[in-house]
């Protein structure tokens, strides 16, 4: 293999002037398609308007002398290594061995001329100048052939692609309103279906393959099912507004010890209601039951009734409004909740995994690194 910045014979009899490289039209992007090719050697480059052309384009426009057909696999190969700058870890994201990834590296990089890629002695892997444009078009050709493949399957098809999504009777209208709005390019017949349903049940149903995915609050720990969270809120507490606490900006638990408990019943969601008991316990309330609920309609109405204090989640808290009642969120830390996006862990559905990643990045940018959920969030 060649060292970086070696020279190379030239190919065919034209040698380009400065003046025809001069930038003129998408003038940046000539001017980094150029200093990649001074980088490398004085390797003679076609008088074509490459452009914005993606590398595929290139190609289709006479550019094989340059960029040599490299095999899909090998420009997968290449994108995956440049997320993860690891050799072991992108390995294991395409499903081959160490050396059977390095050897195709390797190989691309012999049929290109030049290094996409430097390793030092310490085995750091870093991409070069050239490999940072390589892998900017490389992923955009990959995206350019799916979506070819994809658009061709749904038109032979002609069906429409539906994908089953669960969320609780308590889930902020926000969320299902994000959900309704997520387009993808990928799938312009996208349907979704939403499916209302108590947390345990849809844990149930995204481990059964009933729904493809599910909005779930404070899921439990299980092997089977891969969770992000997007959203952390506190409980809140319903109460009359004559209560001794409803002028306090944050209410305690140990404000409501008096009082007769609305809580939604354990069915409902078997995790907050026995965290909200558990804290109790801690703080050595003994809480004296006036009502198990099902809706926050029903909650609110009762505390509208002087019939006690109701703790609920956000969502349904703050989405009802009655004459004579006050929402104050609790300070219990241990009664704040992660709301999550919940799959089966072996899921491998592009679609499904494309949907999420959108939700994910309207809601939960910060959470999209690729080691946190490997499945998901390697593209």
């Amino acid at each position: 293999m060649s060292r970086p910045g070696a020279s190379l014979p030239p190919t065919g009899d034209h040698t380009v002037t400065p003046a025809e490289l001069r930038p003129t039209g998408a003038g940046q992007r000539r001017v980094e398609i150029k200093n990649l090719f001074d980088t490398f050697s004085p390797l003679p480059v076609p008088l074509l308007d490459v452009g914005q052309l993606p590398i595929s384009a290139a190609w289709r426009k006479g550019l094989g002398a340059v960029f040599p057909n490299v095999e899909v696999r090998y420009l997968h190969a290449v994108v995956v290594l440049a997320e993860e700058l690891n050799f072991t870890h992108a390995a294991q994201r395409l499903r081959i061995s160490q050396p059977a990834l390095s050897k195709q590296i390797t190989e691309i990089e012999e049929q290109l001329r030049f290094h996409l890629f430097t390793r030092d002695k310490k085995r750091v892997v870093e991409l070069t100048d050239a490999g940072r444009i390589f892998v900017e078009e490389a992923r955009s050709a990959l995206s350019h052939m799916e979506r070819a493949v994809h658009l061709a399957r749904a038109t032979h098809d002609g069906g429409d692609n539906v994908l089953l999504i669960g969320h609780s009777l308590f889930a902020d209208q926000a969320w299902v309103s994000a959900l309704l709005a997520i387009r993808l390019p990928l799938y312009p017949k996208l349907r979704i279906r939403l499916i209302s349903q108590f947390s345990i049940e849809l844990v149930r149903s995204v481990m059964a393959g009933e729904l493809n995915l599910a909005l779930v609050t404070a899921p439990p720990e299980n092997a089977q099912i891969a969770s992000v969270p997007f959203a952390r809120t506190p409980l809140y507490a319903a109460l009359p507004r004559t209560h001794a606490a409803a002028q306090k900006e944050h209410i305690m638990l140990q404000d409501l010890a008096n009082d007769e408990w609305i809580l939604m019943a354990r069915r409902v969601h078997p995790v907050v209601h026995g965290a909200i008991m558990d804290a109790a316990r801690r703080a050595g309330i003994a809480p004296t039951y006036a009502h198990d609920i099902i809706t926050a309609q029903q909650a609110v109405h009762l505390v509208s009734e002087q019939v006690g204090v109701a703790i609920l989640t956000k969502p349904t808290a703050l989405g009802f409004h009655t004459e004579g009642v006050v929402v104050k969120p609790l300070s219990d830390t241990s009664l704040h909740f992660e709301t999550c996006v919940i799959m089966r862990a072996d899921d491998d559905s592009r679609l499904a995994n494309e949907f999420v990643r959108s939700f994910l990045r309207k809601y939960a940018p910060q959470r999209l690194p690729s080691k946190q959920m490997e499945l998901w969030l390697s593209a």
